[in-house]
């Protein structure tokens, strides 16, 4: 810590200092220097043996004696000598003075002891007063007090040390109080001078805002001269070719938005008209320069596709090339496509902008310029497109059709890809009467990529003259070609198009087409059927074709309806379809007209002829099976509103009702029933409205009324529901069929005491009953039996009535 030059005042032992070796030296460099405290190795040995010094006598030991040799711990650093030498301090503290009398240690006595080597030096005793000198007692003194006073050098140094730092922090401590004081009179001064340099920022803040809201507002007066002259010059033509056309209509833009947001400044309002006027002369420049651009190049098109006969070469140039040239501009065409961008977006969706019906007009101007130069030139490609379609159509007008469909398509998607390249947008289907979509949509006489009205023109002409089979083929055929296939993501986007153009031809189009086709069909085979004396007899059937020997028209209503399903889609049969509704109500019509034909001519049962109550429920049955096969559920007129009842649960209403209370008596029965069977009527046909049933249990009535007829007006339904319709004239026939017949048997056995029958055999009436039904119900012997058993049913019901004086007729 300190070096050796400090304690350079001590004297030496007699002890020489022992020399550093040369060769350490060189060995191992800077060493640090040797201590002056470290005691002599005693390698120098004294020239005689010590003697050992006269013992001294001291009385007491006084204040002034040096204290107990102590050795103290070295200072790790400078800020750790200070707690070092005020702990050595402490411990070399005066002690109090003991009183006299009492013996002090023996310590004092053996630190006065001298080592043997100064004990050997003593002259002897007889020479001891005479060589008593000061050399003698200094060197006493140092051999006894020589670390004491190293150690008192020592703490008088740092002292000395400690006192010149508390000096000098005292000084410093001066200064910076001065320096406080003076930077709090500087700032006491200058509080008032930056008060006012924050205002003067403050002002000049307020004052540039206000210059630049100024400037920023009066560049939007200053910009109509500029724009003026520039739209106006003589050649302003060739500004609609350069890259600033587009700055130019943005300007606008934002001056007329300007303008607008902010009519309440001076002369806004002309300023406002005068900036549209710029921005419709701005825009008519550049629909004069596109169309003609496009002229130009339509000109040249058309003369090459008309002078060459190869389909491919005519297809390479109406698309191929056609858009080359078109593309051939610097900045025309750039700048359309920003017109267009500003008044639709990338789908055809019509924009919010401010002047987005300008640049939509100019726009929709564009589009049928543009339409018009493709007609021209596709006019020979399209003919002979049409001429091929009408060859081929002699042939077969189905696979013609088919063939025409698919060339279409692929002649939309063309145009499509074409549009979308020249104008940078893809119209996809939109409601919207101002999206781009409806724009093209009007365009009915070459194929635009959105509309399919020349698909379906050029259809509809050759089939107008067919069959409504051949019809319902290629509406069938679209629909599987196209709708019905489940592609996965990964389709092309000519498929997508496709799948778009058939959806998009069969709603808007062919779907109402075949509509009229089927319409004309059922008044045609239906409501103006007549009716043959032989069509109303009831023959056996055949093939085990349960609608074999059902009434003709009404196998003709079967086949449309079989048609229809097959061509249209199950959404389109199963939720309130027109035709299927007509169908319906004109069979039935045709029914109740037949079935007052038979009953004019009938006498009773057993005496010949056709039933008409079993004339109903065979014609009513096949028709309800074909509706629940064909899982039609819910037939009603599209005016009438009304919630769309499933196919399923429609069935299910027929087999899980209560047709056990009236015909079988038992739960559970017609879960055996095989097609036909199983529909006859259920809980659906009694369920629907309580003001239908027939009768009521516990009646005092001996017939329950009647059920009124379809066609009767005093008791037409609420609701148009020929379905529900159909339910209730089945009801009707089935138990006016089984009570006839029940009272026929009570008749033939006297039961009541009735004869009428004049005693005709029972078994003969039973016959005849079970010939009839196996021959309306053929193949179908469960439909048979639970008839059968319906009527005895209702035959003990009667007789129950009679002898009780109560009717027991079944609740339906």
């Amino acid at each position: 810590m300190y070096e050796d030059s400090w304690y350079s005042f001590v004297p030496e032992f007699q002890q020489p200092r022992q020399p550093s070796s040369a060769s350490q030296g060189a060995a191992t460099g800077h060493r640090r220097k040797q201590s002056l405290l470290q005691q002599p190795n005693g390698t120098t040995e004294p020239d005689g043996p010590a003697e050992a010094l006269p013992t001294l006598l001291e009385d007491e030991e006084d204040a002034n004696s040096p204290p107990e040799p102590t050795l103290s711990r070295r200072a790790k650093s400078y800020s750790d000598f200070y707690d070092v030498v005020r702990a050595q301090l402490s411990g070399h503290a005066p002690t109090k003075r003991r009183k006299p009398g009492r013996r002090r240690s023996g310590r004092g006595w053996e630190a006065l002891a001298l080592p043997d080597s100064v004990a050997a030096s003593v002259p002897p005793e007889e020479q001891l007063e005479e060589r008593y000198n000061e050399e003698l007692d200094e060197e006493l003194l140092r051999a006894s007090q020589q670390e004491y006073l190293l150690y008192h050098d020592e703490l008088a140094m740092t002292e000395r040390h400690l006192a010149t730092l508390i000096a000098d922090a005292d000084k410093a401590l001066g200064v910076l109080e001065s320096l406080c004081q003076s930077f709090r009179a500087v700032d006491e001064q200058t509080s008032s001078f930056q008060a006012q340099c924050e205002g003067l920022l403050t002002e000049q803040q307020r004052l540039e805002t206000l210059a630049e809201a100024v400037g920023s507002d009066l560049q939007y007066y200053t910009y109509l001269d500029s724009a003026t002259r520039r739209l106006n010059a003589p050649g302003a033509g060739r500004l609609v070719e350069g890259g600033s056309f587009a700055e130019i209509l943005s300007t606008l833009d934002s001056c007329i938005e300007f303008m607008t947001r902010n009519s309440s400044y001076r002369d806004a309002e002309s300023y406002l008209a005068r900036y549209q006027a710029l921005l419709t002369k701005a825009l008519h420049l550049l629909e004069v320069g596109f169309v003609n651009h496009l002229n130009k190049a339509s000109a040249e098109i058309a003369r090459q596709v008309a002078a060459t006969q190869s389909e491919s070469a005519r297809h390479a140039l109406a698309y191929g090339r056609f858009e080359e040239m078109v593309l051939e501009s610097y900045s025309l065409i750039p700048n359309v496509q920003g017109v267009v961008r500003s008044a639709y977006d990338p789908d055809g969706h019509a924009s919010s902008a401010p002047n987005a019906d300008v640049y939509a007009n100019t726009a929709s101007n564009m589009f049928h310029s543009y339409w018009a130069a493709r007609e021209r030139d596709l006019k020979p490609i399209i003919q002979h497109d049409l001429d091929v379609f009408r060859t081929e159509a002699k042939e077969s007008k189905e696979t013609a059709s088919r063939n025409f469909v698919k060339q279409s398509f692929e002649r939309s998607v063309n145009e499509a890809s074409l549009f979308g390249t020249i104008f940078s947008i893809d119209p996809h289907y939109s409601a919207e009467p101002n999206s781009a979509f409806a724009v093209l949509k009007a365009q009915r006489t070459v194929l635009t990529g959105a509309n399919v009205a020349p698909i379906a023109t050029n259809l509809q002409s050759a089939l107008q003259g067919n069959d409504l089979q051949t019809i319902c083929n290629l509406v069938g055929w679209v629909m599987n070609e196209y709708l019905l296939p489940e592609y996965d993501e990964d389709e092309t986007p000519f498929v997508a198009r496709c799948r778009e153009l058939a959806a998009r031809l069969l709603a808007e189009h062919l779907w109402t087409f075949t509509d009229g086709f089927f319409e004309a069909e059922i008044t045609k085979s239906i409501s103006k059927a007549a009716i043959q004396p032989e069509a109303l007899k009831i023959g056996p059937v055949t093939d085990d074709d349960i609608a074999s020997n059902a009434f003709p028209p009404i196998k003709r209503a079967l086949e449309l309806l079989v048609m229809f399903d097959q061509s249209m889609p199950k959404e389109r049969c199963q939720r309130n379809s027109p035709v299927i509704f007509k169908l319906i109500k004109e069979s039935m019509a045709l029914l109740q007209r037949a079935e007052a034909r038979i009953k004019s001519t009938w006498t009773k049962p057993g005496g010949g002829g056709t039933d008409p109550d079993l004339f109903m429920i065979k014609n009513l049955l096949v028709l309800k099976n074909e509706l629940v096969t064909l899982e039609i559920g819910d037939v009603r007129s599209s005016a009438v509103g009304g919630g769309v009842q499933s196919s399923a649960s429609s069935a299910a209403a027929f087999i899980a009702g209560n047709m056990q209370h009236y015909l079988l008596g038992s739960s559970g029965l017609l879960s055996s029933f095989g097609s036909l069977s199983t529909y006859i009527p259920g809980s659906s046909l009694w369920s629907r409205s309580g003001t239908n049933t027939p009768g009521a249990v516990g009646g005092n009535t001996s017939a329950p009324a009647p059920t009124p007829r379809i066609g009767a007006a005093a008791a037409a339904p609420a609701v148009d529901d020929a379905g529900e319709q159909l339910d209730g004239l089945l009801r009707q026939s089935i138990y006016g069929f089984a009570k006839r017949w029940a009272a026929v048997l009570n008749e033939a056995r006297g039961v009541g005491g009735n004869n009428k029958l004049g005693g005709r055999n029972v078994g003969k009436v039973e016959r005849e009953l079970g010939e009839m039904l196996e021959r309306a119900f053929g193949g179908q012997p469960e439909v048979v039996e639970k008839l059968k058993e319906a009527i005895q049913m209702e035959a003990q019901a009667l007789v129950q009535a009679r002898e009780g004086g109560r009717s027991y007729v079944t609740r339906v």
